[in-house]
């Protein structure tokens, strides 16, 4: 991903010469990096987390707490990946512009990254303690 926009550079600055796609290219690596790599994210509680106010509460209310923000960061990840799913269903044949890579790759990496992130977010709580 680094060496796409760094190879047009040169070759912008040195030649003169724009590289076609390169933009496009780019784009599709960091949206396939991000949005795979977020359930690993989640997977090693590498995830922001405002926990101060948490750790303040009493034991009961803070076990209610983190119950809430487990279902709610569930009903999220279900969210994108079921948007995410509908936009390749309605879009599965549309395309790039320059390089032609379809649209479906990129919601496909985006409803598999948010569906595996709500599956640990599920998992999560049955595997550590609170």
């Amino acid at each position: 991903m680094i060496l796409v926009p760094f190879a047009q550079v040169l070759s912008r600055d040195l030649f003169g010469v724009s590289i076609p796609g390169s933009g496009e290219l780019t784009r599709f690596l960091l949206i396939c990096l991000v949005f795979s790599s977020y359930p690993l994210v989640v997977g090693s509680n590498e995830n922001i987390l405002m926990s101060e106010l948490q750790d303040a509460l009493p034991q009961t209310p803070k076990f209610i707490l983190r119950k809430f923000i487990t279902i709610l960061s569930i009903a999220a990840c279900l969210f994108v990946c079921y948007s995410a799913a509908t936009t390749i269903i309605s879009s599965f044949h549309r395309t790039t512009p320059v390089l032609k890579i379809p649209y479906w790759i990129f919601f496909s990496t985006t409803t598999l990254g948010f569906l595996l992130a709500a599956l640990i977010h599920f998992y999560k709580p049955f595997k550590q303690p609170n």
